[in-house]
């Protein structure tokens, strides 16, 4: 649809169609003059009139009339076949004729004008609705941006450019419906910047800088100016292309859905960097906090207890040194898991953690993760509990035994003494399910959906130490595997961490088992 008013070039089609009507009418209209009166015939002739007013304006229209009076006097009034009147008064009834005639061609022309005109601006609300729904689903500025061009550009049957700010607040051009050098010359973004700066309409058919062929609105909002958007009025061929008001106004209103869609996205764009702002400040915080806590505990445990070993060798005896060598063992293997988690979060952060996938016992699994934890399990009981036929899981092994043993760990570290652990496997069609089920501290309600978070403490276990990374990074860990860690309540006491592995295919398992073998 363009919406441009152009000067067109005088057309013969519509006088030959009026001159083709009037006469075929005269000829019906002479044949059966006995069966009409005049006053009937005159009024026949004002058919043409309105159709000619309805379908090609007033010029048209007015020959219509012209004609129409001609044929009526040369075929209908005495005497016949000639332009000359017996009676005067019928030149009263010609004048009276071509003024009524005149006259509904205008209003039939007027609405025929009024009915196009809201034809133009339902097509012009149905355009800006379908830009604005655009502009709403559209997240990304440089896919708006083009959006924007393509369909300002569709409307008035122009070359379009979109000029914004960068980094410098230099105007630059962002997008361009254009596909040859228009928007990059110089002169289209001199006119860009001033209008920019001064946040006012110029170009074609504006205020200042009528005569330039390119039109540039300000992209406005009520707080600033965001861009220019700038259009081609002559990329048609047509220099002396106009805009109307009705179609200025149309403009202006795209450019306030653009300026608003731009101040959206970029709003949106400022408060998430914000929110992301704020979000590393509160986890670096969170991390030194933890760490120099987590790290200063061990490491007074352990340099207190070389130095004794160091200063006081004759005053131990050999059950006070090994004593004195387990605290300083125990110390190393707690800042050692800290730097293993610590490690494990930036891989899972940086989407550095890749995964070596290989098929894994997951009996050869518990047992490495049962000797890792031996040396502070205590005085705690762990039982595990295996099916008759052991499953395998495709997985990183390694880090499958990190998974496992931050929840054995944690099993422990929230347990009494002389408690009982258990680890239970089983499978069913689709996944291998690990439990780990403990006689502890327990998990409050509320903290249920959290504990996977990171740095996040449950209120019923802040008083032990620790980091609140442990759960995150298995749960980082699990998911890239595919799986699922969850956690519920233990029914008498403590919780139950259980993780859901997917089996994947394990056909070449029946290829190696002898025949008849259920193992």
């Amino acid at each position: 649809m363009n919406l441009t008013y152009r000067i067109r070039a005088f057309s013969m089609k519509p006088y030959v169609w009026v001159t083709l009507c009037v006469t075929l009418l005269t000829i019906v209209l002479h044949a059966f003059e006995l069966a009409f009166d005049m006053v009937n015939i005159a009024l026949i002739y004002l058919f043409p009139v309105l159709f000619s007013a309805v379908y090609w304006g007033l010029g048209p229209s007015f020959y219509a009339a012209a004609l129409g009076v001609i044929a009526f006097d040369f075929f209908f009034v005495p005497p016949f076949l000639s332009f000359t009147v017996e009676d005067l008064r019928y030149l009263f009834s010609f004048v009276v004729y071509l003024a009524v005639a005149a006259l509904t061609a205008s209003l039939a022309a007027r609405l025929k004008q009024q009915l196009l005109l809201a034809k133009q601006r339902e097509a012009h609300t149905a355009s800006l609705y379908t830009l604005s729904q655009q502009m709403t689903a559209i997240a990304d500025l440089q896919s708006l941006l083009e959006n924007v061009c393509r369909q300002v550009s569709t409307t008035i049957n122009s070359q379009v450019a979109l000029y914004l700010p960068d980094s410098q607040d230099e105007l630059t051009l962002a997008a361009s419906s254009a596909s040859g050098d228009w928007g990059k010359g110089e002169s289209e973004t001199a006119i860009a910047k001033w209008v920019y700066a001064h946040g006012e309409m110029a170009g074609r058919g504006s205020g200042t800088l009528r005569e330039f062929p390119g039109l540039y609105v300000p992209l406005l909002t009520e707080e600033r100016v965001y861009g220019v958007i700038a259009m081609n009025l002559a990329s048609n061929g047509n220099s002396t292309t106009t805009l109307s008001m009705e179609n200025k106004r149309l403009l202006e209103a795209y450019a306030g859905l653009a300026a608003s869609a731009i101040a959206r996205v970029k709003l949106g764009e400022e408060a998430k960097l914000a929110h992301l702002t704020a979000e590393s400040e509160r986890l670096r915080t969170a991390l030194l906090d933890s760490v120099s806590h987590e790290l200063r505990t061990p490491l007074a445990t352990v340099i207190g207890s070389a130095t004794g070993l160091i200063e006081g060798d004759r005053m131990f005896s050999s059950e006070d040194r090994l004593e004195l060598l387990e605290t300083i063992r125990d110390g190393a293997l707690r800042m050692n898991r800290l730097v293993t988690n610590l490690l494990g979060m930036v891989q899972l952060e940086s989407g550095m953690l890749r995964l070596r996938k290989n098929w894994c016992d997951v009996e050869d699994i518990i047992g490495v993760v049962l000797s890792q934890v031996k040396d502070f399990q205590r005085n705690r009981e762990i039982r595990v509990s295996l099916p008759e036929r052991v499953p395998i899981v495709l997985g990183d092994e390694v880090l499958l035994e990190q998974v496992l043993v931050n929840v054995v760990s944690n099993a422990i570290k929230y347990s009494p003494d002389e408690s009982t652990i258990v680890i239970s496997v089983r499978q069913d069609e689709t996944h291998v399910i690990i439990r780990v089920a403990d006689a502890g501290l327990g998990i409050a309600d509320a903290d249920f959906e959290r504990i996977f978070d990171k740095f996040y403490r449950g209120s019923t276990t802040k008083h032990v130490p620790g980091t609140g990374l442990g759960l995150a990074i298995c749960k980082g860990i699990i998911e890239a595997h595919g799986g699922t860690i969850t956690a519920e309540p233990q029914l008498a006491k403590g919780a139950v961490i259980q993780i859901s592995l997917p089996v994947g295919d394990q056909s070449f398992l029946d290829e190696l088992l002898p025949k008849g073998s259920s193992e």
